[in-house]
This record gives C-alpha cells, structure tokens and sequence, in this order.
C-alpha cells in the first residue's frame, strides 16, 4: 500500500510541474512512456516500483528543442528527481538507480544504462518515440520549431545526410527508424519492429502523395 500511495503522489507531482510543456513532452506523454514501462518490466519480470518513478521522472525538466539547455535537461531531471524521491518513501540507492536511469535516457546521449531500470526507461521513452504517437509527436515539434515538414529536392534523404534541425521529415532518418536496432530488452525490441513498420508505411503514402 505504501510503495502505490508514493507513487500515486508522485504522479500528482509531477501532473502539476509538468503542465505548460509542449504537447510531445506532456503529462500524457509521460504517462504513455509510465504504461510502456509498466508493461516491459512486467515482461522482462522486474519490480516496477523503480521503473515507474523513473518513467514519472524522466522529463521533470524539459525545454524546447530549439533551446540550448535541451541537451541538458536529463541531467537537470536526474538531479530534480533525487530532490523530490528523497521526500518520498526511497532509499539513497534506490534514488541513485532512479536518477542515474534518467541521466541516461536520453538518445542524444548515446548511452547505454547499466541498470535494467535504465534500460527498461530508455527503452520506454523510445517506443513513444515512433509508431502512430512518433508520427504525431514528430511533427508537434517539427510545428512548434516552425520547420519546413521536408526539403523540397530530396524529401527522404536519397543523397544527402539529414538535418532534422532544419526538415521535420529527417528526424525519422536521423532518429526515428533507427529505434529498433538500439532497443535495450527483447520485449521493446518486438514492441518496436511493428511501430517502425506502421512508421515505413506512413513514409511510403506520403512519397506516393507528394509523388503522385
């Protein structure tokens, strides 16, 4: 009862610090991340009690991605998260587990969790990442940052490196179909295969409609 109640408060936290970020960044966006969680360590048959917290956690500190401290808000969201678990019900270790997981996330990062919590949490966070909700989330931010939705001469990166800073269409080859192979748990891996798949279909209507 007690381990449910802290992590229903932290839910409650984290609704209300998180309430002006962008939609790819919202509160719905960490619970999706907080089910994807919950679901792989009930496959992987891990304790959820440490991946939930990390999952509530992980974007505690967000800025947009047009924002130079971008780069740095999961190591500004590990050292938030270590303030609020240690008003909860959390030991230093588990705290330490929690916020190193966060640090790590992200896929800018390029880092590999030692944990099983870190991998479960980069692994959840990255399956929101693509599928249907990817599509939808990609071009939420591609909005946001006012982005072209892609280069008029070569929109799927046939001869050219790409730049998602400047198409929002390039953030699937520079990221998004790259998910798959760098999912941490055979659970996320599976997961993933039919998100990229629902991903390349989307990718190939769309060459049909602005090639008809």
């Amino acid at each position: 009862m007690k381990r449910a109640s802290s992590i229903e408060k932290l839910k409650g936290q984290v609704k209300k610090k998180v309430g002006k970020n962008d939609p790819a960044h919202d509160f719905e966006h960490i619970m999706r991340v907080y089910n994807n969680a919950r679901r792989l360590a009930k496959m992987e048959r891990v304790d959820p009690r440490l991946v939930l917290a990390a999952a509530l956690l992980h974007d505690i500190v967000s800025y947009p991605k047009s924002d130079p401290r971008s780069k740095n808000s999961s190591v500004e969201s590990a050292t938030k998260a270590k303030q609020i678990l240690a008003k909860h019900r959390y030991t230093r270790e588990e705290i330490k587990i929690i916020a190193d997981a966060i640090h790590d996330h992200r896929f800018s990062k390029g880092a590999i969790p030692e944990t099983i919590v870190g991998k479960i949490l980069q692994d959840a966070d990255r399956l929101d990442a693509i599928g249907a909700i990817g599509i939808a989330r990609v071009f939420s931010v591609g909005g946001a940052e006012k982005r072209p939705f892609y280069n008029n001469e070569d929109p799927f990166c046939k001869t050219r490196n790409p730049d998602d800073t400047r198409w929002t269409l390039d953030h699937f080859y520079r990221k998004l179909l790259l998910l798959e192979k760098k999912m941490n748990t055979n659970s996320a891996k599976l997961e993933a295969r039919k998100r990229v798949k629902i991903m390349k279909q989307f990718l190939d209507v769309l060459r049909e409609e602005i090639y008809p």
